[in-house]
């Protein structure tokens, strides 16, 4: 026990030791075009503000700036270059990691002349430029320092207006009254399963989260009416990316946290030609400390999980840049009704039951991405998908201890997807974002439930395939620098029934003045259901079964948002946004019945209702209001309040308040960083 304290304290001390022994860093980066990726040269990058000595320097002819011995804290950076809008940033300098950026530029509509705009911090705004309303960037940095985030996005979202959790024990989101099957996860432009250890087949969320925050980019998350390029989803979307590798030094990560014990370390493969590579394990905290006989009072129901990131990066001069990625992750937990301390909070185990848990998710992607000249680029996008779920549980009889099986899954999809993006700038009014979509999907789903102890029923019994095709098409134009239009459409085809959805999308953003902006944004959204839903059987009396969901179509949603945004000083804002959603088409049963499938999607089962058709209804409105402060000075303030309703009503039944009808959210957060001691020394506290 006493080498396990000594490990410790010697893992914790060494930032420390970094730190006193490197009170500097090198910051460095690319500027390109935020439309096309093209590499900007010529770029005025300034280091500092007014309240401290300026550093200056400018992009190379391949888009890079360098800055070396740069100290350690929180320092701005300003990038200028005529016919492009300015932009500033506050950024992290830390004694243990080179800051390793990817700044990209607007370009201005009016060219005749230098343009001045007051710089300003760009945080939260989407990088995605066609996004209007609802959207938002998230930092890494946001993961780490957003109280009660863990370094998950999920739960870090929560902060943001219109968004709650489902439940304290997983970290689901419910974006405006929603539900959390409605959201959408992707990452590096394949989307992706449930990315969450424990997480229940077809749902979105999870007690743990297989994302690591140490290895993904800056990202966005949006909360209604977005752009054509994402489908399959009627409530939210995330938009992850991982980052490069540092493609000029190696460098280490070791880390205690909540979510595990964690080893990374990236570099390059290729000084010569900036390949890079980065890699990053992580195992349970509570499963090492388990197997070092250590006990947190969680007895038999320890979980167990290890999750693995990497990426691969190859740039080329003449052929683009490729890139492998991918994440993984392994999780088992008993949950033993039998041996619980009935003296001790359990949020997981059935009474009754001994559950014996299991989970696999893996994604691997190969992308390409190449210009085309200096107004286009392609970007392909090949991986496979897989998730894994198995159950047993196992009824307990506490007046003999015996036991049965009283329920038992096995639950596997794979998905081979593939998509292709070509990006076209036109001028510096109009751009078009075109793209396919194709998922080749293959599952095996069978489970059962007794009933009687010795006669079981089949819930769901196939091994089979279908596809998903989607495509899309998207255009941006500028009237002028203050007033732009997005809009778009979306198509969608599942081939196991062709079902088939055509989603128009519209944006508009006027920047009425330096202060104030209003904003507007509708559209069509649609989703297939989970993939279970369709396989559910229905038990006849004659012993057979029949497939009665199978030819279910879209859930379908009808979004429409309207924004006004001010700006508070050089930090700060006033968010304002109001909406509205209709959703028809739901799942419901063909009888009188309080049955909607708007009301699934915030835990551990797997829904077996059969005979469903699509017959329901669903409304959400509301309003959220968004005061913030960004970082600056040593402290922020996230305040958000939402008052909102959601409703369904199902065949025959008058109109009901969904399960996720909170009717109002409100979040304060806020933090202040103290120094102390050595200038690279801080305390931060929430």
């Amino acid at each position: 026990m006493k080498y396990l304290h000594y490990f410790l304290f010697l893992f914790l001390a060494l930032p420390a030791i970094s730190a006193a022994q490197t009170p500097s860093q090198t910051v460095r980066g690319k500027v390109v075009d935020n439309q096309t990726k093209s590499v900007l040269p010529g770029v005025v990058v300034i280091l500092g503000d007014s309240g401290a000595a300026l550093r200056t320097t400018a992009t190379d002819a391949s888009g890079n700036f360098r800055f070396e011995t740069v100290e350690v804290g929180r320092r701005l950076l300003r990038f200028k270059l005529l016919g492009y809008r300015e932009r500033a940033m506050n950024i992290v300098v830390s004694a243990g990691k080179e800051v390793v950026l990817t700044i990209e530029l607007e370009e201005s509509v009016v060219q005749a002349k230098e343009v001045v705009i007051t710089a300003q911090d760009q945080k939260g705004k989407p990088n995605n430029e066609m996004a209007t309303v609802s959207s938002r960037s998230f930092s890494i940095e946001e993961t780490q320092r957003f109280a009660g985030s863990l370094g998950d996005p999920s739960r870090m979202a929560a902060n943001y207006a219109g968004v709650s959790g489902a439940q304290d024990s997983r970290n689901d989101v419910v974006v405006r009254g929603n539900s959390p099957l409605g959201v959408l996860w992707r990452l590096n432009g394949l989307d992706i399963p449930n990315p969450n250890h424990f997480g229940s087949f077809g749902s979105t969320g999870g007690p743990v989260s297989i994302l690591n925050n140490n290895v993904l980019d800056n990202s966005d998350f949006m909360s209604g009416a977005f752009p054509a390029e994402y489908g399959n989803a009627t409530a939210a979307a995330f938009d992850l990316k991982l980052r490069n590798g540092n493609n000029e030094k190696f460098e280490f990560l070791g880390q205690v946290a909540f979510n595990g014990f964690e080893g990374g370390i990236e570099g390059p493969l290729s000084k010569k030609h900036n390949a890079s590579f980065l890699v990053n394990y992580r195992y349970s905290t509570l499963g090492l400390f388990n197997q070092l006989g250590i006990n947190f009072g969680t007895g038999t129901a320890v979980p167990k999980y290890q999750d693995l990131s990497f990426k691969l990066n190859f740039p080329t001069e003449m052929l683009g840049t490729f890139s492998v990625w991918g994440i993984g992750g392994l999780s088992y937990i008993e949950l033993l009704d039998s041996k619980r301390d009935t003296t001790q909070l359990d949020l997981y185990t059935i009474g009754g039951f001994d559950t014996y848990y299991e989970t696999r998710m893996g994604v691997g992607g190969f992308t390409h991405i190449i210009s085309f000249g200096d107004r286009s680029y392609g970007r392909l996008n090949i991986g496979m998908t897989t998730q894994q779920n198995f159950v047993r549980l196992d009824s307990v009889s506490f007046s003999d201890n015996t036991f049965w099986p009283s329920y038992g899954s096995k639950f596997t999809q794979t998905r081979i997807t593939g998509n292709y993006t070509v990006v076209t700038k036109f001028n510096s009014r109009n751009t078009l974002k075109s793209g396919v979509y194709a998922d080749l999907l293959n599952f095996l789903l069978l489970d059962s439930t007794n009933i009687t102890p010795t006669t079981f029923r089949r819930l769901r019994d196939t091994d089979d395939g279908t596809e998903l095709l989607q495509a899309y098409t998207q255009w941006q134009h500028k009237f002028t620098d203050l007033l732009t239009l997005n809009t778009g459409i979306h198509y969608q085809q599942l081939l196991l029934n062709n079902s088939v959805s055509i989603e128009p999308r519209v944006g508009l953003r006027w920047q009425y003045d330096e202060k104030n902006a209003f904003s507007f944004g509708s559209g069509l959204h649609s989703q297939m259901q989970t993939i279970f839903t369709y396989f559910n059987q229905t038990y006849l009396p004659d012993g057979s079964y029949l497939r009665t969901n199978e030819e279910l179509g879209f859930t379908r949603s009808i979004h429409a948002v309207l924004a006004w945004d001010r700006t508070l000083g050089k930090n700060a804002r006033l968010k304002v946004e109001t909406y509205y959603q209709h959703l028809y088409d739901v799942p419901g049963l063909e009888r009188v019945s309080i049955y909607s499938g708007l009301n699934e999607g915030a835990d551990f089962n797997s829904p077996n209702t059969d005979s469903l058709v699509n017959n329901g209804t669903g409304r959400n409105y509301g309003i959220e209001l968004t005061a913030e402060r960004f970082y600056n000075k040593g402290w922020y303030f996230l305040t958000t309040v939402s008052l909102f309703e959601s409703k369904y009503t199902s065949f025959g039944s008058s109109e009901r308040n969904t399960a996720f009808n909170g009717n109002y959210v409100v979040n304060v957060l806020g933090g202040k960083e103290i120094k102390f001691g050595p200038k690279d020394s801080n305390l931060s506290t929430l």
